[in-house]
């Protein structure tokens, strides 16, 4: 049974706070488009597994109108890294032993016109303790007005608390999402952090704001788009970028290797990759 400290709980308290809130307003954007879809939640544990890990987490989905696919999980993990892979983890070198807690998001919409998203945040400790995430808009048609807000309002998150971080991480998500062996970028970018460690109060209360701003801006954005009207080409053109994001996922990111790694849930680690895609 995983026991949590004062600050491990504050940080799993927000994280799961958040997927409420988040839940909630995408399930209010299907009832706008005439939808009655709502998140199906599955929870799953693996305490006292034979690796002596304990804790679990909860996948939330949805399939609707607006959005074709959506996943929002939590989880609250605790264990030991195995053999060399500690060695890769920010203070696991030498002790081995983990807290992992966080949110991760992504949504596949049904309408081109509209962005797909992934938006992550999450608090870590081994010898060391600090946050990590982010937000990044995949929009498979670009809209110039669309992604000036979004960086817009990811650059207002993190003025409020340091004005360097926004050049510092919106970099980082141009640097993190690419991928290549295409020589392309996922998407429009964001902002991508890891490795915080200015003192626990103090990164908590940035990463809440950089959740503040996903909410504030990614469910503007789909109301903008949702009801385009599209054609079979922009539909051909989504499904070859989903191609895209979901090789991204399978080679080159960090945070579905560290699940898999962990021994988290599959379903849960792969629910980013799109319910359909091509490949030319």
């Amino acid at each position: 049974m995983l026991t949590l400290d004062s600050e491990q709980q504050a940080a799993r308290d927000w994280f799961e706070s958040l997927r409420d809130r988040v839940c909630a307003e995408f399930e209010v954007i299907e009832g706008e488009a005439g939808s009655d879809s709502r998140f199906a939640y599955t929870p799953w544990n693996r305490d006292d597994d034979a690796s002596g890990a304990s804790g679990g987490g909860v996948m939330g989905t949805m399939k609707g109108r607006v959005f074709e696919k959506v996943g929002v999980n939590v989880s609250t993990v605790g264990g030991a890294f195995e053999g060399e892979f500690a060695k890769s983890i920010h203070g696991a070198g030498d002790d081995p032993r983990f807290f992992a807690t966080g949110i991760s998001l992504v949504a596949h919409m049904a309408n081109p016109h509209a962005p797909a998203i992934h938006m992550n945040c999450r608090f870590l400790r081994t010898t060391k303790q600090w946050f990590g995430g982010g937000a990044d808009l995949n929009p498979p048609i670009p809209y110039a007005e669309d992604t000036a807000d979004f960086h817009a309002r990811m650059k207002a998150a993190c003025d409020a608390h340091d004005l360097d971080y926004h050049a510092r991480f919106k970099a980082w998500a141009d640097e993190y999402f690419y991928i290549p062996h295409r020589q392309i970028h996922r998407g429009v970018g964001g902002i991508f952090f890891d490795h915080l460690e200015g003192g626990f109060d103090t990164d908590l209360a940035f990463v809440r704001d950089v959740g503040e701003a996903f909410l504030d801006t990614f469910p503007a954005l789909i109301r903008r788009r949702m009801g385009q009207s599209f054609t079979e080409a922009d539909r051909a053109r989504q499904l070859e970028w989903r191609g895209r994001y979901a090789e991204f996922n399978l080679v080159y990111d960090r945070g579905t290797l560290f699940g898999l790694k962990t021994g988290g849930n599959i379903d849960a680690i792969l629910m980013s990759l799109p319910p359909l895609a091509t490949w030319s």
